[in-house]
């Protein structure tokens, strides 16, 4: 099957040309069926291509001759191994239950077609990032899924607010974009290649600490922050809610924001080999996690919860490949991509029953009257809380147990950032399903469950959450952490550097009983606030004392306004008065009636008198002889 690696791309790109271009002929049912039976053949090729995948070193299926420029040469061809192939699992798996229930969410949209070309397209460059066998493949499959999240969080375009969001997202990820490229440069620069299969095996070679694997890893870890939405370019993310959420839930879960903690983990070795970018990913990763959450405690668009859970959960990911927990930070890539679509998914869910209502505080008790989507975003909750044997607990416990033999500090800090995971989750959940119905008459009356096409992605995905974290089970709990083994060929040479977990498994159960005693605890505290009292909080009490903090998202947004766009504005502003209008626009006009003004002096020399034109022909003979006379 690997032979048909290339269809695994092609055909997403297919069902983008076909939709993009029937779009406004082809019936709405032909337009979904072929674009979810596009990426259902992408997901059917690389099940096949994971079932069979053996070998213990990269597979580089060469297509054609790219660029040669000089020495360097840039094939296009797709690299296959264990990292690639889980990645390509989860994007064409997700990918497809996120286009089935797109059917169902977007039936009623004017733009069904043009949603769902831009959805392949998503889906066809997102997969490029992750096949493309050296960095400019892996770059072009970068700034393609940013041009998709632009062209789908803005896809509802007239409303200013949702156009606004997308050029935000747009432009942050740009900034992002220049450390990756900068970095890629520095890697032809270093290693007169792009290709991971020449590069890797010469870094591990170079010494640890080196001064040019420091700066390129920095350059490449900025790149990331941009696309995972790290501190300090994490404010576009919740902005991207403005989008379909189907969009929400592929970007948040299965696509782009991961793409940072894939490039880290794809570049391993050159991590591996720089201490000092590893300390400060771990920094930036525990700050985020944290921030986000505490952002997350107070929101009330149930999107914007999820949101902020999602800039969380990936600094968690940051802090586990901060502390060399490769293996656990891909894990919780993993096990997010799960529980994470199921929340998107379940949040579209209630958005649809509640007629595009996204205020908590106008719902409550919606359990009976949405029985599938209440359970199934209870089971998510329950994953991402980090309760056992959801798949949340096995992947955030064991960046936790790194990150505790790193630095005790850090794992305090992570710890808290868990606990708060868990009240605002369940914060949501009591809100939205529990208590009585807060919203208006019109409402109640259309509350109806999900169409079969929007439930049945909802129940597979609380399946895979519920079940997923099997995949890492510790040795502690007796498991034998199949994933770690899985990947091991991909981080060989990184294992041979980096520490292996080393806690007595005495240890191992006491963060265990740690963990899951916080996060019963949260959950107890959220229950007693928002069920037992039936709390609901009003925007006068968000506006008042460390509320006011948290509700307003720590005034980041604000402060960026003013310390760089106020600032940009102002000298755009100057250079369009200034320059423009008053230097460039006034010399060339200037100019321009000078030459007006002379030619109506000189138009009067024209008179017709031929005895006055030689004279002055003889004039011009002497004025070019004592020219050439003085120059002489």
């Amino acid at each position: 099957m690997i032979d048909l690696v290339w269809l695994i791309p092609l055909l997403p790109f297919i069902g983008f040309l076909i939709n993009g271009l029937g779009r406004n002929v082809l019936p709405k049912p032909l337009i979904g069926t072929i674009a979810s039976l596009a990426v259902i053949g992408s997901f059917a090729i690389s099940l096949s291509i994971f079932l069979t995948f053996d070998a213990a070193q990269p597979q580089v299926i060469h297509l054609f001759d790219w660029i040669n420029v000089g020495t360097l040469s840039i094939p296009f061809a797709f690299q296959i191994d264990q990292l690639s192939i889980m990645m390509l699992l989860i994007i064409t798996g997700i990918g497809s239950l996120i286009h089935i229930y797109s059917a169902g969410y977007m039936s009623h949209d004017a733009g069904f077609g043009k949603f769902f070309a831009y959805l392949n397209l998503f889906v066809f460059f997102m997969l490029l990032l992750v096949m493309g066998s050296n960095y400019v493949i892996m770059f072009i499959g970068w700034e393609g899924v940013g041009l998709c999240s632009y062209l789908l969080i803005g896809f509802w375009y007239a409303n200013g607010a949702y156009a606004d969001a997308a050029k935000k997202a747009f432009i942050m990820n740009r900034i992002g974009d220049l450390g990756f490229l900068l970095g890629v440069f520095l890697i032809i620069s270093t290693f007169g290649s792009v290709s991971f299969t020449e590069i890797f095996p010469k870094a591990a070679g170079m010494v640890s600490g080196d001064a040019t694997l420091v700066l390129i890893t920095i350059l490449l870890f900025i790149g990331a922050t941009g696309k995972s939405a790290q501190l300090p370019l994490f404010t576009w993310l919740p902005d991207a809610m403005a989008g379909p959420t189907p969009v929400s839930a592929l970007i948040h879960a299965a696509t782009m924001v991961t793409a940072g903690i894939y490039m880290i983990a794809r570049s391993n070795i050159l991590f591996a080999l720089s201490p000092v970018t590893l300390d400060i990913i771990a920094v930036v990763g525990l700050l985020t996690a944290v921030v986000a959450a505490f952002i997350a405690l107070t929101q009330t668009d149930i999107k914007k919860v999820l949101a902020y859970s999602t800039v969380s959960q990936l600094g968690y990911m940051f802090l586990g490949l901060g502390v060399g927990a490769f293996t656990g930070a891909f894990f919780h890539v993993l096990t997010h991509a799960f529980f994470k679509a199921l929340l998107f998914l379940g949040a579209g869910s209630v958005i649809h029953a509640m007629s595009n209502e996204q205020d908590m505080r106008n719902m409550g008790g919606l359990r009976k009257k949405l029985p599938i989507t209440f359970l199934t975003m209870l089971i998510g909750t329950i994953a991402i809380a980090g309760l056992p044997p959801f798949a949340g607990f096995f992947s955030k416990d064991e960046i936790l147990a790194h990150v505790y033999e790193h630095n005790k500090l850090l794992w305090v800090i992570g710890l808290f950032g868990a606990f708060l995971t868990a009240a605002y989750m369940f914060r949501m959940m009591f809100l939205t399903f529990w208590g009585n119905f807060r919203g208006t008459e019109d409402q109640k009356h259309h509350l109806h469950e999900s169409p079969v096409s929007m439930t049945f992605p909802l129940i597979v995905l609380a399946i895979l959450s519920m079940v997923g974290g099997f995949m890492g089970v510790p040795h502690a709990l007796g498991g034998h952490h199949w994933l770690n083994e899985y990947l091991s060929p991909v981080l060989a040479a990184t294992n041979n550097i980096l520490p292996a977990l080393s806690l007595d498994h005495a240890t191992e159960y006491m963060l265990m009983g740690i963990s899951v005693g916080g996060v019963i605890i949260s959950i107890i505290i959220a229950y007693v606030k928002y069920v037992s009292k039936g709390y609901v909080p009003k925007e006068e009490e968000l506006q008042s004392g460390i509320n006011k903090l948290s509700y307003n998202k720590l005034y980041l947004d604000e402060l960026y306004t003013a310390i760089i766009q106020k600032p940009l504005d102002a000298l755009s502003a100057f250079f369009f008065k200034v320059v423009d209008k008053s230097g460039i626009d006034g010399l060339v006009n200037g100019l321009g009636k000078v030459s007006i003004e002379a030619s109506k002096t000189l138009r009067l020399l024209q008179t017709g008198n031929v005895g006055f034109y030689i004279f002055a022909m003889v004039i011009g003979i002497v004025a070019v002889l004592v020219y050439s006379f003085i120059i002489i």
